[in-house]
């Protein structure tokens, strides 16, 4: 590892528990308990993202804002976040029992421009004297995501001694000593990637919605952006004197009159006219010409 790749990083594209606990992404075993629990909800499927009843909205436009301040509720929360854009939904989620907030939200904008703008710049911002981080929604949008409540999650503190590396706050460093290329791929764990490493002070991009579902996920307003194009040419070749209900009886007529004329043409007494027309019309082009006496005549008048 040359000198100027040490204070490179690089971060996670999918979630694995074992990599997730690795400052540098190589570890090959579990250091601590709770990462034997989020390998054990992982290999066997106990969790479901999409499970939670609670989780609404468009993951592709949702935020997740953390270390929020106790003392901040859903009003100053959802000022704060609209300088950015236009907040959809906003969830606070709170205990259970207690219903006191447990210091993290949810945020869903009405455009996937709006959250990117919010992602950029909101972290590390102050709310009610509190400095949040904002990520963007990886229950939803990170293969192998497993919550920290079941040993997984990235972040963390140091004082807990879990730790969890590969996410926007604590991404992970570039790999010091050799890379066990053989044991990660055994363990489904993707490997650094050597000579494409990050600064630390560039901003990670969040997934991109797939260009066939933007396609088919428009917001309506483009496609009546589109229609209200549309119309003024339409309306352009309309006669200013004709309505819609004289256009439709005017169209309406020359169908009836198309229709007439082709029953007229497919009927057998259309056809047997055309065919005794054609057979008059061959006989007096092949019939031989008669020669023209003018000439006789005008000789025997002279005589």
């Amino acid at each position: 590892m040359s000198a100027s790749n040490i204070n490179s990083v690089f971060y996670a594209e999918s979630y694995h528990p074992i990599q997730a606990g690795s400052i540098d992404g190589t570890d090959i075993l579990p250091h601590d308990n709770a990462i034997y629990r989020a390998l054990l909800c992982s290999s066997a499927g106990l969790y479901d993202p999409n499970g939670d009843p609670k989780v609404i909205g468009d993951p592709y436009c949702t935020l997740f804002v953390g270390r929020l301040s106790h003392q901040t509720d859903e009003e100053s929360l959802r000022k704060a976040m609209s300088k950015y854009g236009r907040v959809k939904t906003l969830r606070l989620v709170r205990h259970i029992v207690t219903g006191a907030s447990r210091g993290y939200a949810f945020i869903e904008y009405e455009t996937e421009r709006e959250m990117r703008r919010a992602y950029e710049d909101a972290h590390h911002s102050l709310i009610d004297d509190s400095e949040v981080i904002v990520d963007y929604n990886r229950q939803q949008l990170m293969p192998g995501w497993i919550p920290r409540r079941l040993g997984g999650g990235l972040g963390g503190k140091k004082e807990s001694g879990q730790l969890r590396f590969g996410g926007r706050e604590r991404p992970f460093r570039a790999p010091l000593r050799p890379i066990p290329y053989d044991d990660l791929k055994r363990l489904g764990i993707d490997p650094p990637p050597e000579g494409r490493y990050m600064s630390r002070f560039q901003v990670p991009s969040p997934p991109r919605r797939s260009s066939t579902r933007r396609n088919s996920e428009d917001p309506p307003s483009r496609h009546r952006r589109s229609e209200d194009r549309e119309e003024p040419s339409n309306r352009r070749k309309r006669s200013p004197s004709c309505s819609d209900g004289e256009l439709s009886s005017k169209h309406r007529r020359s169908e009836d009159r198309k229709e007439c004329s082709h029953r007229w043409r497919s009927s057998p007494s259309h056809r047997e006219e055309s065919s005794h027309k054609h057979q008059n019309y061959t006989e007096r082009s092949h019939r031989p010409k008669e020669r023209s006496n003018s000439r006789d005549y005008s000789h025997r008048s002279a005589e």
